[in-house]
């Protein structure tokens, strides 16, 4: 029998399990917070549950718990680059950014990507599996025991593409703000999506109070196709109908992502038409001065070039800010850390 994955269940699903080995339902609670709240790695640590229930938790469960195979430090602002090891040896990259406004943690929903968006280091390899729950959820706990510093805000902008892995993100989303948890409030909660239109409607119907980060890029059709190939399924003009859908059923402002890639995506008539698309959509604009990899050829827009941007979105009174770069001396793009681990594996 397959050993039960106890971090990622609910507290319900957990006082089952209890009961099924025989111990009284009150002791899921302390297990419970053992996980979620102390964070412990191991059965051991649970000094308050007897020897024999331990035991019983030993031979038919897993406490899923990753491994920091390597932690780089940003010398410039603290931010720090963190890779995990998976159980199955597979790896997956988290970042942590210190702000005046507290600690954000980024984190990983997938191994690898099946989305492959043209700038992006998180898809050179494709795609090898979901993660589950416990593995999303371990990231932020690892983060936050090393630092020893609390985490109040998670933005589920790692490698993958959340809601292609929809019912693990809900779990995750429903036990990282669990009181009984570590209750980091929903509205604290950011999820980035390329885009998936029949998700993107269910995630509104769910009515939850977490951010939906919306992965633009570009301001027409055309242009988002050959940056994303997402865009050949979904047409921009369906992908932000579903984001107005989302600020109707929720309330909540939406914010999208916009890289900037040198004479692409950048001139002054895609600032234009990109304020006319998002008339009357309450919103917030993040241009990203994109990260080059080596792979592929994108540049990063000039300086000048991305303050004209700002400028001209801002005289059609679109909130817009440039996302101040974090650990730029460190691989900073998204599953740039990841890509460069396994390239030394396969080259050793």
């Amino acid at each position: 029998m397959e050993p039960t994955d106890i971090k990622s269940q609910s507290l319900e699903e957990l006082k089952k399990t209890v009961e099924a080995l025989g111990e009284k339902p009150f002791r899921a609670k302390q297990l419970y917070e053992w996980m979620h709240v102390k964070l412990a790695k191991s059965f051991e640590e649970m000094t308050n549950l007897s020897m024999t229930f331990r035991g019983k938790l030993k031979e038919s469960c897993i406490l899923t718990t990753l491994t920091a195979l390597d932690v780089q430090t940003s010398k410039i602002d603290g931010t720090q680059k963190y890779l995990f090891a998976l159980h199955d040896g597979n790896v997956v990259e988290s970042v942590l950014m210190r702000y005046k406004h507290g600690n954000s943690v980024c984190i990983s929903s997938q191994v690898g990507c099946k989305m492959g968006c043209r700038f992006c280091a998180s898809t050179i390899g494709g795609w090898t599996r979901n993660l589950t729950p416990a593995e999303m959820l371990e990231q932020v706990y690892r983060i936050q025991e090393t630092s020893g510093e609390r985490v109040s805000n998670v933005v589920v902008m790692g490698t993958g593409e959340p809601l292609d892995n929809y019912d693990t993100l809900l779990r995750f989303i429903h036990m990282i703000s669990d009181e009984n948890g570590l209750h980091i409030s929903q509205r604290n909660i950011t999820v980035s999506t390329c885009g998936l239109v029949p998700k993107m409607e269910a995630l509104a119907e769910e009515k939850l109070q977490i951010t939906l980060a919306l992965s633009l890029h570009a301001s027409s059709q055309e242009k988002r196709e050959a940056l994303m190939p997402i865009a050949k399924k979904y047409t921009i003009t369906q992908v932000l109908n579903a984001c107005r859908n989302y600020y109707e059923k929720t309330g909540r402002r939406i914010t999208f992502e916009y890289a900037l890639v040198g004479g692409e995506n950048d001139s002054q008539e895609d600032a234009r038409r990109l304020a006319q698309l998002l008339k009357g959509l309450n919103c917030h604009v993040n241009l990203i001065p994109v990260n080059p990899i080596k792979e592929r050829s994108y540049v990063r827009s000039d300086k000048k070039v991305i303050g004209n941007f700002q400028n001209k979105l801002e005289k059609y009174q679109i909130n817009v800010t440039i996302r101040r770069e974090m650990g730029r001396d460190i691989d900073g793009a998204c599953g740039q850390l990841r890509k460069s681990y396994i390239d030394k594996k396969e080259d050793s």
